[in-house]
């Protein structure tokens, strides 16, 4: 069970804190005998009650010593080799990577559609609606959870990957 002030990945909302444990009682129709998450999104200003045995997705945000891992690893991270011209099958794929939750298939969605979108623009063609929807939703959740683990603020966190990524490689080749 998570605690009070605690920082989670709910479902595909995103990085949540946990505001409070207990019931509700100004919700209606909620069961009184079962205690409830009040979740707040980091980056919008609702407000999410859920069971604390809801089913859906939930794990801690990762720390700033896991997300600096994911960022010395990305360029390893490989490509998806997943290749489709029916939107609703690719779709479909896309989904189930942002439905692992596990940054890893974010990075690898983000590096394939950014590379699929690089062939198709040096070949004279636009990138699929599809691919940038969900590269750019691939790209909030991994880049909203990195701002929380690093501490800094989301539209930082391009720019620390750039910097830490080339770093690494300049060390790599002394």
């Amino acid at each position: 069970m998570f605690q009070k002030n605690d920082l989670i990945v709910y479902g595909n909302t995103g990085i949540c804190r946990v505001e409070e444990i207990g019931t509700p009682e100004s919700l209606p129709g909620v069961d009184k005998g079962k205690l409830y998450y009040k979740l707040v999104p980091v980056r919008s200003a609702s407000t999410i009650y859920t069971p604390v045995d809801t089913h859906v997705f939930m794990r801690p945000a990762m720390t700033k010593e896991e997300a600096d891992q994911l960022i010395d690893r990305i360029p390893q991270i490989s490509e998806d080799s997943f290749e489709c011209r029916d939107p609703r099958v690719l779709a479909e794929h896309y989904r189930t990577s942002l439905q692992t939750h596990e940054c890893e298939d974010l990075v690898r969605l983000i590096k394939t559609v950014y590379q699929k979108s690089q062939r198709l623009v040096q070949n004279g063609k636009k990138p699929g609606k599809t691919d940038q929807q969900y590269r750019k939703r691939a790209e909030e959740l991994l880049n909203e959870e990195l701002s929380v683990a690093l501490g800094i603020p989301y539209d930082e966190v391009p720019a620390y990957i750039e910097q830490r990524i080339s770093g690494l490689e300049v060390a790599q080749g002394a």
